[in-house]
């Protein structure tokens, strides 16, 4: 088989390239062993299957939270609308207990599910696969649902390195 020829750019260049495809921005929500809820916002989100029902997400293999996602059975993606920028803000950057006072509920599997999010996903964590210096984790849908207004509610979006709540047409 035929290898991958070397890059012709520098991760500087990557990094550009990459920021030019606009994601959506989620909160991926799980609860550790202690009992500690944890949270961190998330922009590599991608559904996989109808059926089964995956979807995917990734996670730097660096980060203080991968020991957590890596063992534990479920967690919730959280999709963010456009008004929920404070939250995308707090869960990347917030240190120590970045849900203080942050409103949530208990999916059926005991994963926090965000209120206000415009739709979220409990997933089973079925699979996970070391790529680069991420971990892509593949979630099997047990549950899902959307908010009530769902059509009439911009989602926060992330494209060249900024937020933006896209107009709706």
């Amino acid at each position: 088989m035929k290898r991958a020829s070397p890059p012709n750019f520098d991760q500087a260049g990557f990094k550009q390239a990459l920021s030019q495809f606009a994601t959506g921005v989620t909160v991926i929500t799980t609860r550790a062993a202690s009992g500690q809820l944890i949270g961190i916002t998330a922009s590599s989100f991608n559904s996989v299957s109808l059926d089964p029902p995956l979807v995917l997400w990734s996670l730097a293999t660096r980060s203080a939270s991968m020991p957590v996602f890596r063992v534990n059975s479920h967690y919730v993606v959280n999709v963010l609308a456009a008004s929920q920028l404070d939250l995308c803000k707090r869960f990347a950057t917030v240190k120590g207990d970045r849900f203080e006072g942050v409103s949530h509920a208990a999916g059926d599997s005991g994963m926090p599910v965000l209120d206000g999010a415009l739709a979220w996903f409990e997933c089973h964590n079925r699979s996970r696969y070391e790529e680069g210096d991420h971990v892509i984790f593949v979630g099997e849908v047990e549950r899902c649902g959307v908010h009530d207004n769902a059509a009439d509610i911009a989602p926060l979006v992330f494209q060249s390195g900024q937020f933006h709540g896209l107009k709706l047409l």
